[in-house]
């Protein structure tokens, strides 16, 4: 049977149809034909009219793609033909007599209970039968609870009703696209699935709060969309959807529709053991990753090794070198991959770079099965200009500030969020949330916390607006951080914030009950930088400067440190770790092995950038990454097998890793001897274990016979020596060990003598 038979043998409810005229007035239907019509749910769905004197409703469509349209009444099954009144595809039907108006809709409202009553059927151009629910008759995604939460700013799970929601309305399957733009004059929905013609999608306004959403049936996962904005200015903007779940590989910028459900997840003990886990007294080692460049794949765009290649190579390599933790940096989608991550837009989706969301599930959960820990960075500091993105979102300062003063950063020509407004904190927190929660992700760094805290930071004077109280504190920011740090740890038992603060900022990592800003970790750049200019003096003049490494002993313990050598100690010509090591290609390397062994016997949790472990030569480069052709020379593979032995004690011996953050887990030895240039000190524990004494030597002399005071008699065991022939040193050491002379020395009743190592480090254990 051809088109034209099906549609006369379609049956005609309502005779008294053709007699019936639309009350939409030429200009409104013209606007909504055009895609200008503000707000279209003023016209289109189902709506109360008045007929004849009595109430009938109306159900109105547009619909591009249709040659012919009917109403399809649920109950009975039985059709009304729609009327068009418009060649671009607008159709109207008016319902009297034979239908119920109540059971289809009234006062321009449709309720939960009623909205399923109806359904649109359409022949589009090739004749084909599609039915489908009317996109304006299904209800909100959003309970007035979340419209609450929303206003309050404390509505952390927006990540289930904002973005683009699988959703089923009655047996009709499809997309819930919602999205926070307040200062728009039309968002249209475009996509795979409209053509990217959104005349037909125009989405509905909240205005209480400000969100525009509409139900796309036939929409599914795995198509493209983004919202078509006409702001304030009469200018049509595409954006990607700030909470969209996945995005086209760059420099494509669509937001992807995603079932974030999909992955069946096996860390369960995993998780639980995280949970009932205090991190403060565990060990921690973590490897620093950027996972564009660890290791390339030939044959790949890029070389980018997918997600799933990557935690195979990344366990076999952790479970190697002992690392009990990656850190990532910004897996966040990011237009431009020389920022690394750093400038993210889509701050929802995993980088499409290395596969898809439930790829890097996978990912997370293989690392999880296998005992190795997921940390990521992030970024609400401050994000990039990118015309798709967050800036000027619906064309006002949406999620930054109006004031260049204020909403710019000067050092990375970014944007910086208003944290004073409900809305961008709520963004921000719920972000948090839902990479914890959706991607099981154990903690996160925020990055450039100072920049955060500080409104004059990197500014001249004049360049910034104080606070209220005339000062330099960011106060909007420092609550942000507060409530972020307070939803993690109560949403997340177990997992750690990390804050990368620059500073001598109070109380960082200290409870926000307690008036801190409540991170778990703080990175100590004060210890990396006072150690770093240490190691790169000559040795001979480094007895002058003692205090640069004794300082860090004075306010060790003010805040839950964590001790970096990061990705920015080796770029943007700084050189790399051993290039910036003193001395003879003999003494770099001995050096860097120093200044390790020195580093993991500090108090702190312990962060290494990649390549530093293999002592790389060049700088960090994010199109190369690692050399890992190095690891054929052996006094590479000595430092490599280094690190990994250090991370071993570290976790082995708990007086390395039970008690960082308190004095009782730290005791001097002597540290006054500037003139030769060595460090003596213990390692403790909680009470039963065993202390560890380290002997350090920042000079190339061997100190023989070296005495050392020791807090108990017996027989110290060797346990490690940086300058062992494995790591490719000298060879000067004290195995196995030292037997205690019954001398008293620095305070202590007995002493061993020690050969210190040139350039090396030595650690003994008590044997019981």
């Amino acid at each position: 049977m051809d088109f034209a038979s099906r549609l006369s043998n379609l049956p005609l409810l309502d005779p008294s149809f053709f007699d019936m005229h639309t009350q939409i007035s030429l200009t409104d239907l013209g606007r909504l034909v055009d895609g200008h019509l503000e707000n279209p749910s003023s016209i289109l769905g189902p709506h109360t009219v008045d007929y004849r004197g009595t109430k009938a409703t109306a159900v109105r469509s547009f619909l591009p793609d249709a040659q012919a349209a009917w109403i399809v009444d649920q109950p009975t099954g039985k059709r009304r033909p729609m009327r068009k009144l418009h060649p671009a595809g607008f159709f109207e039907a008016i319902c009297s007599g034979t239908v119920d108006a109540t059971s289809i809709g009234h006062n321009d409202e449709v309720t939960p209970s009623t909205h399923s009553s109806y359904r649109i059927q359409m022949a589009d151009k090739t004749g084909k039968l599609i039915e489908t629910n009317d996109p304006y008759a299904v209800p909100s995604i959003l309970t007035d609870f979340d419209r609450y939460l929303l206003g309050e700013g404390k509505f952390y799970r927006l990540f289930e009703a904002l973005g683009a929601q699988l959703r089923t309305v009655d047996d009709i399957d499809g997309v819930n696209f919602a999205v926070w733009a307040p200062n728009a004059r039309i968002v249209q929905v475009v996509g795979d699935f409209n053509g990217w013609d959104g005349r037909g999608h125009v989405a509905k306004l909240d205005m209480s709060v400000g969100i525009w959403e509409l139900f796309i049936p036939g929409a599914k996962a795995g198509q493209k969309y983004k919202f078509r904005i006409l702001d304030q200015h009469g200018q049509w903007i595409d954006k990607t959807d700030p909470v969209g779940f996945a995005a086209e590989l760059p420099p494509l910028t669509a937001s992807i529709i995603t079932d974030l459900d999909k992955h069946q997840w096996n860390d369960d003990a995993w998780m639980e053991r995280r949970a009932a886990t205090d991190p403060m007294h565990a060990p921690m080692n973590v490897y620093e990753c950027h996972l564009g460049s660890w290791q390339k794949g030939p044959g790949r765009t890029h070389g980018w090794l997918d997600y799933r290649d990557l935690a195979h190579r990344l366990v076999d390599y952790c479970h190697r070198m002992n690392f009990t933790h990656v850190e990532l940096l910004p897996v966040t989608e990011h237009p431009f991959t020389g920022s690394w991550g750093y400038q993210t837009v889509g701050y929802f989706a995993p980088t499409s770079r290395h596969g898809s969301p439930e790829d890097f599930m996978y990912f997370v959960d293989y690392l999880h099965q296998h005992d190795v820990g997921v940390l990521v960075d992030w970024v609400p500091a401050h994000f990039p200009k990118d015309a798709h993105g967050l800036r000027r979102f619906d064309g006002s300062a949406l999620y930054e500030h109006e004031d260049p003063r204020q909403g710019e950063h000067p050092d990375w020509g970014t944007m910086i969020f208003n944290f004073g407004r409900n809305e961008v904190r709520n963004f921000l927190v719920a972000n948090a949330i839902f990479w914890l929660e959706k991607y099981h992700i154990d903690g996160l760094r925020v990055d450039a916390v100072a920049s955060m805290l500080y409104l004059d930071y990197s500014r001249e004077d004049g360049g910034w607006i104080p606070n209220q109280y005339g000062g330099r504190e960011n106060l909007e920011a420092i609550d942000f951080l507060r409530e972020f740090n307070v939803a993690v740890h109560e949403h997340h038992p177990g997992a750690v914030t990390i804050a990368e603060e620059s500073t001598a900022w109070p109380g960082v990592s200290r409870p926000v009950y307690d008036g801190g800003l409540g991170f778990t970790y703080k990175w100590n750049m004060g210890w990396m930088n006072d150690t770093l200019t240490y190691m790169q003096k000559e040795p001979i003049h480094r007895g002058h400067h003692q205090n640069d490494l004794t300082f860090s002993m004075i306010y060790a313990f003010t805040e839950n440190f964590m001790l970096p050598l990061s990705h920015d100690e080796v770029v943007h010509g700084k050189g790399s770790l051993i290039s910036q090591m003193p001395g003879d290609v003999w003494q770099k390397f001995a050096n860097l092995r120093l200044l390790y062994s020195y580093m993991w016997t500090h108090p702190g949790k312990k962060l290494l950038f990649m390549g530093g472990e293999l002592a790389q030569w060049n700088e960090w480069n994010h199109d190369d990454g690692p050399d890992w052709l190095l690891l054929d020379f052996e006094s590479h593979r000595g430092v490599q097998d280094l690190v990994s032995d250090l991370n071993k004690l570290v976790i082995e011996n708990p007086a390395l890793h039970q008690l960082d953050f308190t004095g009782d887990g730290f005791e001097w030895v002597d540290c006054m001897n500037w003139q030769e240039s060595t460090l003596v000190f213990l390692r403790k524990g909680l009470p039963g274990t065993e202390p560890i004494l380290i002997c350090c030597n920042f000079t190339p002399v061997v100190r023989s016979n070296y005495r050392v005071g020791v807090p108990k008699s017996g027989f110290w065991k060797e346990i490690f020596n940086s300058d062992s022939e494995r790591y490719g040193g000298s060879n000067v050491g004290n195995y196995p060990g030292s037997k205690s002379t019954g001398d008293g020395h620095h305070g202590r009743p007995d002493s061993i003598l020690v050969n210190m190592p040139p350039l090396g480090v030595t650690m003994f254990r008590l044997e019981k």
